[in-house]
């Protein structure tokens, strides 16, 4: 997965690719500050999955938006978010973790109305 606008550093070849899917209502912004040399800042739409890479020590902070500010919401490792990779075929440890066994990526992509709709097709 490239990442045009802000590569990460070249000097650590330890690098994971990771998940974070907004679940909520509310439109979120999604910044890595803890890498030198490496600015990493996205918006996260209500419902949307956001991939990217990152290097294993990278912690994802995520700000809830309000009428005029940001507020940190929550701060995740993002080897928490780590997609694990089985040959063709794809799943995020945290949701492991957190909703049982997940069944493997079909392939087949789902457009999701909802963002409890995303919590139920995670947890499925």
């Amino acid at each position: 997965m490239a990442q045009i606008l802000d590569p990460l550093p070249a000097d650590d070849p330890d690098t994971i690719l990771c998940c974070y899917i907004n679940a909520t209502s509310k439109i979120q912004i999604a910044r890595v500050t803890n890498v030198p040399d490496w600015y990493f800042e996205r918006v996260v739409f209500p419902g949307q999955r956001l991939m990217f890479e990152a290097v294993e020590s990278a912690m994802l902070e995520i700000h809830t938006g309000m009428m005029a500010s940001a507020i940190l919401s929550d701060t995740i490792p993002c080897t928490r978010l780590m997609v694990e990779l089985e040959g063709d075929s794809a799943r995020t440890e945290t949701s492991s973790r957190s909703h049982g066994d997940v069944p493997e990526a079909t392939g087949r992509t789902t457009a999701l109305s909802t963002p409890s709709a995303a919590l139920t097709a995670i947890a499925d």
